[in-house]
């Protein structure tokens, strides 16, 4: 379930500097519509979920209004990565009424597109409850929006694969085309960053011996079928941790978490990003 697991916080450098552009973006030279407002009026407001949802994209939130009025304020009655109903007030504001409907567009986009993510990751992370599988996300992410989009991953409960090409080696087909082969691959990976996590994408059984042959830290079965990846599982014996990848549905993600694998990478919960319906409204 969402929420049961420990968060790592969003950098706020990283936070503030994804709103500053979203509102750079949406403002160009000014917000002609607010201009009617007087600059210095109040208000109140609240968000509503409009469906049931995990949330996640507070810090976002927050940044946005923030950057147009540091006085403002926000109570929020849902945490991150907690689940809320249909029609649930998330948060409640109060701040510079030309600020509060400036950042209203910025916050929210934030807001459902991160919530998507978490709500998708959390569909996932439930459906493999009780096997040793962990569910992963990829490198499929919305440009510029990785570190945010992962961390709505772990809002959902599922674990994170690669940040990004500096912090693990996954050595995959195009890789071992020009290096020649899997041993030439690993073996200069090895030798140039000696302390990363090595992965190596095997396609067949053949690859996958070549892969333990050279000492891989963990192999990626990618699209192998459910009996080959049973096959698999038995074969390596615990040797290496196996993830599982390619076409994987909901519907098929916990057959594939009760052959034995320890990870499933999910590229859709990323990639396919469906936002969740959130709404802003000023008090009157």
């Amino acid at each position: 379930m969402a929420g049961t697991h420990v968060l790592r916080p969003p950098d706020p450098a990283v936070v503030i500097a994804d709103a500053r552009r979203a509102l750079a973006e949406d403002f160009g030279s000014g917000d002609a519509t607010a201009d009617l407002l007087p600059p210095r009026a109040r208000a109140r407001a609240r968000i509503l979920a409009r469906e049931a949802a995990v949330v996640c994209g507070g810090p976002w939130v927050d940044a946005c209004f923030r950057e147009l009025d540091p006085t403002f304020t926000i109570q929020w009655h849902a945490d991150e990565g907690a689940e809320i109903a249909a029609d649930a007030v998330v948060c409640e504001m109060h701040g510079n009424a030309r600020a509060l409907v400036g950042a209203e567009r910025s916050a929210l986009n934030f807001l459902q597109t991160l919530s998507g993510t978490a709500t998708v990751a959390a569909r996932y992370a439930e459906a493999v409850r009780g096997t040793r599988a962990q569910i992963l996300d990829t490198r499929k992410t919305l440009p510029g929006l990785r570190l945010a989009q992962k961390y709505a991953v772990r809002c959902g409960g599922a674990g994170n694969h690669r940040i990004g090409l500096h912090d693990a080696i996954l050595i995959k087909e195009n890789h071992i085309a020009a290096a020649g082969s899997i041993a030439e691959a690993v073996c200069s990976a090895r030798a140039r960053h000696p302390d990363l996590l090595l992965e190596v994408e095997v396609e067949d059984f053949d690859e996958l011996e070549q892969a333990l042959a050279v000492g891989a830290d963990r192999v990626m079965l990618d699209e192998f079928a459910l009996d080959d990846i049973r096959r698999a599982v038995t074969l390596v014996a615990g040797r290496v941790k196996l993830e599982a990848s390619g076409s994987v549905s909901l519907d098929r993600v916990r057959a594939l978490a009760e052959t034995g694998v320890d990870f499933i990478s999910v590229g859709a919960l990323t990639k396919h990003v469906r936002a969740i319906d959130y709404s802003m409204r000023i008090a009157v």
